[in-house]
This record gives structure tokens, C-alpha cells and sequence, in this order.
């Protein structure tokens, strides 16, 4: 393989896997004609540092010199986590799919349920958190739902308007150089062909174009 070739790397959330991502693996190398590869991580048995350790070895086994990548929802944390530690990580654009950088109020109200510390395991304190203070220096773009159909429905609502799961708020940041919402469930946002379509947008242009512009 060249070592000049540009690939993707998908990043799964919560209670997923890297088989759930295969549609989107699909799509995206039909669209950009690159590689795709995805990573498969135990969500709940680590923290955000751990899953970002994961994530950049995995990074490190082609030799790919642009790696662009895909984060849904917690998936979207462990890239700014890695990012965050390894500041000479190769170029490439991050798209970003419903992760709630602001934190989850959804993770927070969980914690009032019973058992939700073995719900959320060990992740559970890093998506009450989130990763905020992530000082960008790549174009990432965010991918946001808003069809209210998710977890925040059985937790007492989201306290504004999102995708069932993450509200619109917790997707918003300075730092983004493009964000795009989508009528998508939090779940939708990784089986759609429509957000398939804008993360190929975004990674081959850095921006996210609008009908009427």
C-alpha cells in the first residue's frame, strides 16, 4: 500500500460495536472512494483515556499519512480524547455525529436508575462531562439530530430540543468549523444515507453545503 493514501476510521458509541457501523463503512467508501476501517472497543469496561489509547494504536496499524475520522456520540469523546493526547497525530478532518462535547444529560439523569453503574460502567463520568476544552487544530465538523426519539424519553427529556438521545445544545461548540442537523434520531444518525452523504461532504471539502447557498 502507498504510504501517500488518505483512509477513515469510525469510531462506534455507547452499547455498539464496530459491526453497528458497517452501513455507514459502506457508504462512505462508495462516496469517497477511500478505505474505511473501524474500530471495536468495550465501551463501558473502560474510561475516555483508555478508549483513546485503543484508538490511536488501531490509528497506527496502516500507513496511511491522512486519517480522517468518524466519531458517533461517546465515539466522537474518545477522538477528542486521543487528539487531545497526541498533538502530532497525522492530518485529516473529524466529523462528528450527535456527541454530546458538552456533556450528557441523559448520563446524568441515568445515574438516578437503578443499576445504571452497570448500565454505564466505568465511561459514565467522562459522558457526564464530556471534552469541552478541545482547542482545534483541524477542520472537524459536527452532524447533529433532531428527531426527539431516544433514551431522554425514559429519563425525564433532554431539556431541549435533540435527537431523543443528546440535546442540540450539547453538539454546539466554538471550535467547530461547520456544524448540520439532520430530522434523525441519535440512533438514525449512523444508518442514514443522507448523514453518509454530509460526512462525505464534509471530509472531502471541509464544510457541510446548503441547499440554498
Amino acid at each position: 500500500m502507498s504510504g501517500q493514501r488518505e483512509e477513515i476510521i469510525l469510531v462506534h458509541g455507547l452499547w455498539f460495536g464496530a459491526a453497528f457501523m458497517a452501513p455507514m463503512a459502506r457508504r462512505l467508501q462508495r462516496q469517497t472512494g477511500l478505505p474505511v476501517r473501524r474500530i471495536n472497543y468495550r465501551s463501558t469496561r473502560g474510561e475516555l483515556g483508555e478508549h483513546a489509547g485503543r484508538l490511536y494504536d488501531f490509528a497506527q496499524q496502516s500507513d496511511a499519512t491522512t486519517k480522517h475520522l468518524v466519531g458517533h456520540s461517546l465515539g466522537g469523546l474518545v477522538i477528542l480524547k486521543m487528539l487531545s493526547r497526541h498533538r502530532d497525530f497525522t492530518s485529516g478532518r473529524v466529523v462528528f455525529l450527535g456527541s454530546p462535547i458538552h456533556g450528557s444529560t441523559v448520563a446524568r439523569k441515568v445515574r438516578k436508575i437503578p443499576g445504571a453503574s452497570a448500565l454505564l460502567g466505568k465511561i459514565q463520568h467522562d459522558l457526564e462531562k464530556g471534552f469541552d476544552g478541545f482547542a482545534a487544530r483541524r477542520e472537524c465538523g459536527m452532524i447533529a439530530g433532531t428527531r426527539p426519539v431516544g433514551l431522554g424519553l425514559f429519563v425525564g427529556g433532554l431539556g431541549g430540543p435533540g435527537d431523543g438521545t443528546v440535546a442540540l445544545a450539547e453538539t454546539e461548540a466554538g471550535w467547530l468549523r461547520d456544524r448540520y442537523e439532520l430530522p434523525l434520531t441519535h440512533t438514525g444518525l449512523i444508518y442514514s444515507r443522507k448523514a453518509a452523504e454530509k460526512t462525505a461532504e464534509f471530509i472531502e471539502t471541509g464544510g457541510f453545503r446548503r441547499a440554498d447557498a
